[in-house]
């Protein structure tokens, strides 16, 4: 009975040691997987702040993968998130100047991972606890829910291309804007000429029809140039997605295209 007593207690002490050790990666039990494909925005912080005041946003666009800004830089690279831990010691970030209030922000990125902060996630809530800083964040998609493209009024941000994303002072200035109906009607204007039209909104593509404009000869040579970007963008099938209240615009040829905000 001894000897059975014995291996009885050792088998009990490993069925709790096996129902103790499971695939969560987590304090609170959920897996990396529940942030695969979800992007967060902070919405408060305890301890030091973020300069600039951030937001933060922790995105996980795949498994073992993280893209993470604090407001300025952008950091990426792969993660580790067992054991409840965000372990990502080898993240490329952009290398744009920052806003002179924003100066802090690499920094404070910097050493919220580099103390490999705990993490915990709990419905849309992604909470990240470091020595002396405690984040939570909300999913995007609450914080910013995405927009109808229809009825809504979008500004111009930046045009893109083969090569390049890029934004002006003649961009920000001319704020061309795009507003679809809902009975199928677009307007809006190139920062120089006002247009009109129709244009059949699907899930994700736009047909345009041939736009009819105005002809005012535009003043700045850039805003020319802008404005003939805008008009190859739309003409045709493009494509479209909107995240929150920012929308792009993709040309048929697949690279060129326009980035909106919500105004």
């Amino acid at each position: 009975m001894f000897r059975t007593f014995r291996v009885c207690a050792l088998v009990s002490l490993a069925a709790v040691a096996a129902a103790c050790s499971t695939d969560s990666d987590s304090a609170d039990g959920n897996s990396a997987e529940d942030l695969t494909g979800r992007t967060f925005v902070s919405t408060s912080v305890s301890g030091t702040q973020i300069p600039g005041a951030g937001p933060m946003v922790v995105e996980f666009p795949e498994d073992g993968r993280i893209s993470a800004t604090a407001g300025c830089n952008r950091f990426v690279g792969g993660v580790d998130l067992s054991e409840g831990r965000v372990k990502a010691p080898d993240l490329a970030s952009t290398m744009m100047a920052c806003l002179p209030e924003r100066e802090g922000a690499d920094a404070w990125l910097t050493t919220l991972f580099d103390a490999e902060p705990r993490w915990s996630l709990d419905g849309n809530t992604f909470t990240l606890t470091g020595d002396d800083i405690t984040v939570s964040l909300q999913d995007e998609k609450v914080v910013d829910p995405d927009l109808p493209i229809t009825g809504t009024e979008w500004v111009v941000t930046s045009l893109r291309t083969a090569d390049a994303v890029t934004t002006s002072t003649a961009l920000e200035n001319a704020a061309p804007t795009l507003v679809f109906s809902e009975d199928g009607t677009v307007t809006g204007n190139t920062g120089c000429d006002e247009f009109d039209g129709t244009a059949e909104v699907g899930d994700d593509v736009v047909l345009f029809e041939p736009l009819t404009m105005t002809r005012a000869a535009c003043a700045d040579p850039e805003v020319t140039t802008i404005e003939t970007h805008i008009l190859e963008v739309l003409a045709g099938e493009t494509t479209y997605s909107i995240e929150g209240s920012s929308m792009t615009l993709t040309a048929p040829n697949g690279t060129d295209g326009l980035e909106f905000t919500a105004r």
